[in-house]
């Protein structure tokens, strides 16, 4: 199921011949989400999947970039970096402290310590936290409970690969992380602000949904960054 949908993703017109998302068979779409960040995500879902399970595949001006997969505790199950050479992530098995929606939601607050494997021989690790602020916000019609994290990503030896901090937002019903305003780490060891927040949120009937072309804080002249320079927050690991 995985490499038919890698291939269904990266076969997807970019956006400047403005398309729609099709999801593979026994897929179907049920959000579009345009984002900040000159970015647009399509949620879908699949029948073969272990129920709760959620994919997202997310355009920015020059098409596919990023796809991948949580289960019902939003955790990282799988992701592709959709490069010139499409990079597979998978979650090790039986992390040290799982991350738990269901933990996040009834405590208020989730850690999480997992290991973290690329197809070509990387491996990380991942430790950080999510805590609710206990404030709100709606968004597009759409209201969202706000988050507090942290993650730092390190490789084998300790030495720190990637690290943000900030705010995100997420939805109990749909079970799903939104990003927020945060901050990324750069090379230079300084912090830089980000914000992929969402801005409109389409569901099936809406005009846009389905929708591959983003709208917001694009450039003509912006080339494509990586996907942890575009978006610093966890819902991108």
């Amino acid at each position: 199921m995985r490499y038919l949908i890698l291939a269904a993703a990266v076969a997807l017109p970019a956006p400047a011949v403005a398309g729609s998302f099709t999801p593979p068979e026994g897929c179907t779409t049920f959000m579009t989400v345009q984002a900040r960040q000159c970015r647009v995500s399509n949620h879908y879902k699949c029948s073969a999947d272990t129920l709760g399970d959620q994919w997202r595949a997310d355009f920015d001006q020059q098409g596919p970039f990023f796809l991948s997969r949580i289960n019902a505790e939003a955790e990282w199950v799988e992701s592709y970096d959709l490069g010139q050479t499409a990079v597979r992530q998978t979650l090790d098995p039986n992390p040290s402290d799982p991350a738990s929606f269901t933990e996040l939601l009834s405590t208020g607050t989730d850690t999480f310590a997992f290991g973290l494997t690329r197809d070509n021989g990387e491996q990380t690790r991942v430790n950080g936290f999510d805590t609710l602020t206990g404030r709100s916000v709606t968004i597009d019609g759409v209201t969202l409970a706000e988050t507090q994290f942290e993650f730092t990503e390190t490789d084998q030896s300790g030495a720190v690969l990637r690290q943000s901090r900030g705010n995100e937002y997420i939805h109990p019903e749909m079970r799903l992380f939104f990003s927020g305003p945060s901050e990324w780490r750069g090379p230079d060891g300084d912090f830089l602000p980000m914000d992929g927040s969402p801005v409109k949120f389409l569901f099936p009937g809406d005009p846009g949904f389905a929708a591959t072309e983003p709208l917001f804080d694009c450039d003509p002249l912006m080339t494509r960054a990586t996907p942890s320079q575009k978006d610093s927050s966890h819902d991108h690991l």
